[in-house]
């Protein structure tokens, strides 16, 4: 059996085979062969990928929630991604991968979500390919007696991942599509609102951009919940290195620092992060 990490920094580096790839909506789904990262992920944590070829004028890496991984299966370890087809160049270069193509891959990338020690009360809420790893983290919730209400965002029905799983795992699941993609965050903490109000959750999963975390944070706050956000925002080393994916956060004391969203991430508590400096610094 391979050692698990002790720690997030500890990273695996594989060669990753695309055994499989299909179309979900506005994104491609592919599944890869990659035993030493598969044995080890959890949900909430990324993998860094490679784009563009050795002859390649691509820069930089591009960091995918993981779907899902199987440590052990027909082709050994496999991880399961979503690729935005209607993202940059390197995006699409990974969208295009098909059967028996190569991609390098770094991972896991960052810290998983954490899960409660006994049966709680959940919402669990995500926005695109964010949404990616929520089915996974329902089932290990449920195999804990959690209670869970999932509410899936897009800024269209194409951009809506995982409702179809997740009403098969959790029943009660919320749509939100909202008629002017501006109004999304807006309509999603409205959704998350509800479900405080009429509910009795004591922690909400949270994963998307960081605009849809911070709505979903301020409508929380009130209620006293813990909020666990997967802030999926560029990482372009992955590794820490490149200092690209700084957030501004607070301790439990006040004092206020910054940490790097790949390795001290991507999971935190929607208290430490300072929203309006991470907003304002995002542009």
């Amino acid at each position: 059996a391979r050692p698990t990490p002790r720690n997030p920094s500890v990273l695996v580096t594989s060669r990753a085979e695309v055994i499989a790839t299909r179309r979900v909506g506005a994104f491609r789904h592919l599944s890869l062969v990659a035993a030493d990262i598969a044995d080890i992920a959890k949900p909430g944590q990324f993998v860094s990928a490679a784009v563009g070829g050795a002859a390649s004028a691509l820069v930089g890496r591009r960091t995918l929630p993981i779907a899902n991984a199987s440590p052990s299966g027909t082709y050994g370890g496999t991880l399961e991604v979503l690729v935005d087809s209607d993202g940059d160049a390197g995006m699409r270069w990974l969208a295009e991968r098909r059967a028996h193509d190569e991609v390098d891959l770094i991972g896991p990338i960052g810290r998983p979500f954490p899960l409660p020690a006994s049966a709680v009360d959940a919402i669990v809420v995500g926005v695109g390919a964010s949404a990616a790893c929520l089915s996974w983290l329902s089932e290990q919730l449920r195999d804990r007696g959690c209670r869970i209400d999932l509410v899936l965002g897009g800024s269209d029905d194409r951009h809506l991942v995982g409702v179809v799983e997740a009403r098969r795992i959790v029943g009660n699941v919320s749509v939100v599509v909202p008629t002017d993609v501006q109004e999304l965050p807006t309509q999603l903490a409205g959704a998350v609102r509800h479900l405080l109000r009429t509910g009795d959750a004591s922690v909400v999963y949270a994963a998307g951009r960081a605009v849809h975390l911070a709505a979903v944070a301020e409508v929380a706050h009130p209620y006293g919940v813990v909020v666990q956000c997967q802030i999926d925002e560029e990482m372009p080393c992955g590794t820490g290195l490149c200092g690209s994916c700084e957030v501004p956060v607070q301790t439990p004391s006040g004092a206020r620092h910054t940490i790097r969203c790949c390795t001290e991430g991507a999971v935190l508590r929607a208290d430490r992060v300072r929203w309006p400096l991470y907003l304002q610094d995002l542009g």
